[in-house]
């Protein structure tokens, strides 16, 4: 897995999650004080996020932070690639 495809498998996990939740990008990025913007970037895989900012997608989802890595299993951890 490359760092374009893990940014992409998560912000699609993030983008189900919201989904799952019934919150718009709008909706999620208000509760985050950030852009709407920057929820779709997040979400498109464009944007290599900071902790700070799963932590605070995690608080707004009611959900633990690890679960917006669930898609990350330990066979798809071994194949990253640098």
């Amino acid at each position: 897995m490359t760092r374009d495809e893990g940014l992409k498998t998560l912000g699609r996990r993030i983008a189900e999650l919201r989904h799952e939740k019934g919150l718009t990008q709008e909706a999620l990025a208000e509760a985050m004080g950030v852009s709407c913007n920057h929820i779709a970037d997040i979400e498109l895989g464009v944007r290599n996020t900071g902790v700070w900012s799963l932590l605070l997608i995690s608080k707004a989802l009611a959900l633990p932070p690890g679960a917006l890595f669930e898609d990350f299993m330990p066979s798809v951890l071994r194949r990253l690639t640098c």
